[in-house]
């Protein structure tokens, strides 16, 4: 196990600076340039720019030098600062990229846990009773659930639901963090609360499909073994064939499908936060990408990128708990 888990890590290394490397190159090749929009905000304004001044501000940025040595001496530097803990400073932002992850992240995070939470509490019993009940009326109902959550698109439910729910019939806020009026302690976590709600119900009720087509699939095929007959022919009751010989062989596929988990509750709801005006980090890496602000862009993505490679290394380490013929080497 560990010899595999070593061996694992030397990997998500290589692949990480892969990674690394893509994606400065792919930032450095935006069209969206900080430098130009920010000497074209201070044209409009009346402002007369020397090239003098527009030569110093892509030097203070690092943008001054395009060219492919150039975007390659660039990398070499981000990733210099990198392996000293140092993702730079937010063009945008005008702070440190990790402090600005770190104090937006906590937003995104208890949307994204609860959110995942109540996905898993829906979608796996209904998985499970529609694979049980084949092309009966509930199996077709879970179908119907199944295309509407892959179907409908996230900003569009979401400003269906905040249309009814929050503008006619006033239940849940508009939008934001918190209300207007503040509060401390107790009566803050509450508002908190009551703003993340709206957020969570488009996140769950538009990611359950994904979850329930795939836990009916799987529970179909394990149904169909031959274990399982034999199971039956032996008089055991249904529900102990269902949910502890069937159930249990499909834990791996779940698993698999749980390695996403990690960076999901990191990473944030671009569009679901943007819908909602949310303060969470998808929102800021939103904002800061329509920027072309790079040192944000490469310190929000490669920590993803991390979270990414760990969240598979744990759903390996997993499968050898859910399934004790699984041998790690």
């Amino acid at each position: 196990m560990l010899k595999y888990i070593i061996k694992r890590l030397a990997l998500a290394i290589l692949i990480l600076l892969g990674v690394s490397l893509i994606i400065y190159v792919l930032v450095r090749m935006m069209p969206v340039n900080f430098v130009q929009d920010k000497i074209n905000a201070m044209n409009q304004g009346g402002a007369q720019i020397p090239q003098e001044t527009v030569d110093a501000m892509y030097e203070l940025y690092g943008l001054k030098d395009g060219s492919f040595l150039g975007v390659l001496r660039g990398y070499v530097s981000w990733l210099g600062a990198l392996l000293q803990g140092d993702l730079g400073t937010s063009f945008l932002y005008g702070h440190p990229v990790l402090d600005e992850i770190v104090e937006n992240m906590g937003t995104s995070f208890a949307i994204a846990f609860i959110a995942i939470i109540f996905e898993y509490m829906i979608a796996i019993p209904l998985g499970v009773t529609a694979a049980t009940h084949q092309y009966s009326m509930r199996d077709y109902v879970v179908t119907i659930l199944v295309m509407i959550g892959i179907s409908l698109p996230s900003f569009f439910f979401g400003r269906f639901l905040q249309n009814i729910l929050a503008v006619q019939l006033g239940w849940f806020p508009i939008a934001g963090n918190l209300s207007g009026s503040g509060g401390t302690g107790i009566t803050q976590f509450f508002d908190r609360i009551h703003h993340m709600i709206l957020p969570i119900m488009v996140m769950v009720l538009l990611s359950i499909g994904g979850a329930m087509r795939y836990m009916r699939t799987n529970m179909l095929e394990v149904l169909n073994s031959d274990y399982i007959r034999t199971a039956r022919a032996k008089g055991l009751s249904e529900s102990k064939v269902i949910y502890k010989h069937a159930f249990r062989n499909t834990m791996i596929p779940i698993v698999t499908m749980m390695a996403g988990i990690l960076p999901t509750l990191f990473s944030g709801a671009m569009i679901t936060e943007q819908v909602f005006d949310l303060q969470g980090i998808g929102n800021i890496a939103l904002k800061a990408m329509q920027a072309g602000d790079i040192p944000f862009i490469m310190g929000y993505n490669m920590f993803i990128a991390m979270l990414s490679v760990i969240g598979v290394l744990l759903s390996d380490l997993m499968y050898a708990v859910v399934d004790p013929r699984v041998k790690l080497y």
